[in-house]
């Protein structure tokens, strides 16, 4: 019974997750772009908006990152320039740095949302649960820092990078090989499975509008001019006649 559910949680539902993440995300910007936003709160409690929401997005986008080239480098490939250990505590020190300073800020925005009765009134259900879940998946992972230290040969995060890759590779591992691992890994990897799950019913969509284009554009300068600006029936009588 205990290798049938392992089989489930890490092999069957790591591929049902994405694939709602991918359909759900496509069939949402299709049909309901109107909806792809969140109300706006910005206008309350700007003081502790602004250090939540810096320190939040600062901390995430980093252990995302993180997570996404620790989990998916090749052990060929990083192993040319640091030892499995060296990676180990790279990850944990680097991790447990952005995941404390992720955890602070996402902490000021879940109490901004929770004490203020006029915030709350701008929040959906769904904001809360997105919130309640990430909070739960810090904690987790600051929960695993000191099992992955107990772990020094790097045992522990080989057996979770052989996993990643075997998910993306289309090759999954035998799910048995999961069960050396203590309880906080465990949880960790199934409620990270589950944000991409809910990603496409939240507001977590905004990620896929960030403005990242706007780094390859063009820069222009508004100018002020005392000249009077010519109306249309000016120009056109100033036009040359055909």
């Amino acid at each position: 019974m205990r290798d049938i559910i392992f089989h489930i949680l890490f092999v069957w539902y790591p591929y049902f997750c994405l694939t709602a993440f991918i359909i759900g995300s496509l069939i949402r910007f299709d049909r309901d772009q109107y909806s792809w936003k969140a109300s706006s709160s910005q206008m309350l409690r700007k003081r502790q908006l602004y250090w939540g929401s810096n320190l939040f997005h600062f901390g995430i986008l980093f252990l995302f990152f993180g997570h996404a080239v620790g989990l998916l480098t090749p052990t060929s490939v990083y192993t040319l320039v640091m030892t499995v250990e060296q990676k180990q505590l790279l990850a944990v020190t680097a991790g447990g740095i952005a995941g404390v300073i992720c955890f602070i800020g996402l902490t000021l925005l879940l109490h901004r949302r929770l004490s203020d009765a006029r915030i709350r009134l701008t929040s959906t259900v769904m904001d809360l649960v997105v919130l309640v879940i990430l909070w739960v998946q810090l904690t987790l992972g600051l929960i695993t820092l000191p099992f992955s230290l107990g772990h020094r040969d790097g045992s522990a995060m080989l057996t979770l990078s052989h996993w990643a890759q075997g998910i993306v590779t289309l090759q999954p591992v035998d799910a048995r090989t999961m069960q050396s691992l203590e309880w906080p890994f465990l949880m960790h990897l199934v409620l990270g499975m589950t944000i991409f799950l809910v990603f496409p019913f939240s507001r977590l969509v905004h990620i896929w509008s960030a403005p990242v284009w706007y780094l390859g554009r063009r820069g222009y300068q508004v100018v002020r001019t005392r000249r009077p600006l010519a109306t249309s029936g000016a120009r056109r009588r100033a036009e040359p006649a055909e």
